[in-house]
């Protein structure tokens, strides 16, 4: 299977790392600056799984895409506000057969890929794992997990899906075929937006926003936004619901969401595709700590583009 794994920051260049140290067929879409830092440094994975270093992993350009067969399997894992120049480049990989596998947040995204391609390219993903890019270009694998789930949106188990999970499977990567691929991205949606909304909005770690009494706020958000699901035919499964909760009200938690650790370095962030999304979708209902997260991070947002001038 020729795969495409668009970027090599964390999420790409760890499961593209994986492939390529397993013998697999994978090449790094990059742009030039990032081609350069692996020309350079190599790739390099630091994980309590396995390290991996690669000194000259494949990269291709858009540019030189162009003229090539379609690729298999194309691993889309870039920022939501990246996306429309990520299918820019990656047209040209696109065929009638490839298989697009976005590990992005939220589920806007595809609608966005179907419009773009055909709804029969786009497959559902959604992946638990902490990754971060270091100054040096390294990737660090902050936890012990490797799991993810992927599958058909209409929740058929087709030959193309069997013969990704082996290619996981052969990186040693634990990835669930799932038959409900949607459920499961709503599920990790509702946690991913209270966990980004709360923290963001109180700029404090869970464990310091119960101790200044704050859970019952990050209550009601989490519920705000099951509702907004529930109405939209994606109750959370009810163990889904109270891993949610126990994990974003624990006393003593360091846990942060990766948006908060973006507003503190200044960057942009996924407000629209992660919590105004969900506004849009709760269709007019009221959430009224919803929508001042909201108003809360477009207001850094704002901010952060005009201090940019």
């Amino acid at each position: 299977m020729r795969i495409l794994v668009v970027g090599a920051g964390a999420i790409g260049g760890h499961f593209g790392g994986r492939w390529l140290a397993a013998g697999r067929d994978a090449t790094f879409l990059v742009r030039e600056r990032r081609a350069a830092q692996l020309a350079k440094t190599g790739l390099v994975v630091k994980s309590k799984l396995g390290d991996i270093s690669m000194a000259a992993p494949p990269t291709v350009s858009s540019e030189g895409l162009k003229g090539q067969p379609p690729y298999d399997l194309v691993l889309l894992s870039c920022k939501a506000f990246d996306l429309d120049a990520a299918l820019d480049a990656i047209a040209p990989a696109i065929g009638p057969a490839t298989a697009i596998l976005p590990f992005l947040n939220g589920i806007g995204h595809l609608d966005v890929l179907s419009k773009r391609f055909t709804a029969a390219n786009v497959l559902g993903g959604q992946v638990a794992i902490s990754l971060t890019l270091d100054p040096q270009g390294r990737i660090l694998h902050l936890n012990d997990t490797l799991a993810l789930s992927f599958g058909e949106l209409d929740g058929s188990t087709s030959p193309r899906a069997t013969a990704i999970a082996k290619e996981f499977a052969a990186a040693g990567v634990a990835a669930t075929l799932s038959a409900t691929i949607l459920q499961d991205m709503w599920e990790k949606w509702i946690f991913i937006a209270t966990a980004a909304g709360i923290t963001c909005l109180m700029r404090a770690t869970v464990g310091d926003i119960v101790a200044g009494g704050g859970a019952p706020i990050t209550g009601a958000l989490l519920d705000e936004i099951a509702a907004i699901a529930t109405a939209n035919g994606f109750a959370p499964r009810p163990a889904a619901l109270q891993r949610a909760r126990t994990v974003l009200t624990a006393s003593g938690s360091p846990f942060t969401a990766s948006m908060l650790r973006d507003v503190e370095a200044g960057l942009p962030v996924e407000v629209d595709h992660v919590i105004g999304d969900l506004l849009m979708r709760g269709k007019g209902g009221n959430y009224p700590v919803l929508a001042i997260a909201h108003a809360h991070l477009k207001a850094y947002e704002a901010r952060r583009k005009r201090l940019a001038k």
